[in-house]
């Protein structure tokens, strides 16, 4: 039976969230971005082609059925553009933020604090977001809640920002399961992480990657410190003939960004600490932040002032050496809940920073200035959360 994405989404929607309160003004931007909206229910674009779940003769198809079903999906969602437009649009995108992933107390997803994240980076200058990432915890989340969280930001903020969904897996029938999804749902880009944990050979690599390029416009992740597997630039330099790809997100330092770029390589730097000279000396987009969940106007002037800045650089490292004290999430979770941006809720195994590192973190943030930081919409401050105030889920 066809099911329209409209009903897709709300399946989910009652299935993964809840809702609690928002500040007024965030509230009255995002009703007035709702009645600027026409929802209609179309068909998700896959009428007449072979579910990428499939096993047997539908897990073999060719790259022109996929391309086939990619056609149909972007055609849906994306009527104005064109596929080569828009992979040029994510090639000029200098400011991507991470963004994070805010929960309820029952361990839901919180969209109202998320739609004040997102209201927060579009005010302060962002161009694109990545959905579900390590930062938004995609990891910790069932398909369900990531391609609902997808749509949603699609749908609501696809016309201020670009919206890249992290739809990647260790599982290549996963990664191109979810990515048909993403795109179905508006999403404009993929990041595509290789396997991770069962790594693969080259051959495999590009097996993987060949097998999402064909749905839209993908940047490639490469996070050797996660996935235990660094991408050969040979690899990079392959995949990047494909017409999809659009760039790499290379977290194996500046020199390995220079070596793409001066060979025509799109790269976003994976280290905020690394971006600025990564964007100034080696030729890079931009980045693809964290330190922008807190502190996006800052972050924009790093990334895309008139001319490089190595003052702001160098009074940004503290702040963002201290976010990744311990691995991310959990130095923008801690500092979000600090800021009231998000509820003081963790997902385990991702547990805060103790007492000691969280008041480290409030003289850091005193320091850059509070004004600067993203606030719950009653004015910049940092609140003292206990210990005990801090709600650690092992099941939601």
């Amino acid at each position: 039976m066809e099911q329209s994405c409209a009903s897709v989404v709300v399946t989910m929607l009652s299935s993964c969230l809840c809702v609690s309160s928002s500040p007024k003004i965030v509230l009255e931007k995002h009703q007035q971005r709702m009645q600027t909206k026409t929802f209609t229910k179309t068909s998700c674009g896959f009428k007449n082609s072979p579910s990428p779940t499939k096993s047997s003769s539908s897990s073999r198809r060719d790259s022109s059925t996929r391309a086939s079903i990619h056609t149909q999906v972007f055609a849906t969602n994306n009527k104005s553009k064109s596929k080569q437009a828009l992979v040029d649009e994510v090639k000029k995108c200098s400011l991507i933020t991470a963004i994070k992933t805010p929960y309820l107390k029952s361990g839901k997803i919180d969209l109202p604090k998320y739609d004040v994240l997102v209201e927060q980076q579009i005010a302060g200058g962002v161009q694109g977001l990545v959905v579900g990432g390590t930062t938004g915890e995609g990891q910790l989340m069932s398909w369900d809640e990531h391609i609902m969280l997808i749509a949603h930001t699609s749908k609501i903020y696809g016309d201020d920002l670009l919206v890249i969904g992290n739809t990647g897996s260790n599982s290549t029938r996963e990664a191109v399961h979810a990515t048909s999804q993403g795109f179905a749902v508006g999403m404009d880009a993929a990041l595509q992480i290789n396997p991770y944990y069962g790594k693969t050979s080259r051959a495999g690599l590009m097996k993987h990657f060949g097998a999402v390029l064909d749905f839209g416009p993908t940047i490639v992740y490469n996070v050797p410190a996660r996935t235990t597997q660094d991408i050969p630039s040979e690899v990079i330099f392959e995949l990047a003939k494909h017409p999809n790809f659009a760039g790499v997100k290379e977290c194996e330092g500046n020199e390995r960004i220079r070596n793409y770029t001066k060979n025509g390589v799109t790269c976003w730097s994976g280290n905020d600490d690394e971006a600025h000279d990564a964007k100034w000396d080696a030729g890079a987009a931009g980045v693809i932040s964290v330190t922008s969940n807190v502190a996006p106007k800052l972050m924009r002037e790093l990334m895309l002032g008139p001319k490089p800045n190595p003052k702001l650089r160098d009074d940004l490292i503290p702040l963002m050496r201290w976010l990744f004290k311990e691995p991310n999430p959990i130095g923008v979770n801690t500092a979000l809940a600090m800021l009231g941006c998000a509820e003081p809720v963790f997902r385990l195994p991702y547990a805060p920073y103790d007492e000691k590192t969280r008041q480290e973190g409030k003289k850091i943030m005193e320091t850059v200035g509070l004004e600067h930081f993203v606030d719950a919409g009653d004015g910049a401050r940092i609140r003292d959360v206990r210990d005990d105030e801090f709600i650690l889920l092992d099941e939601w």
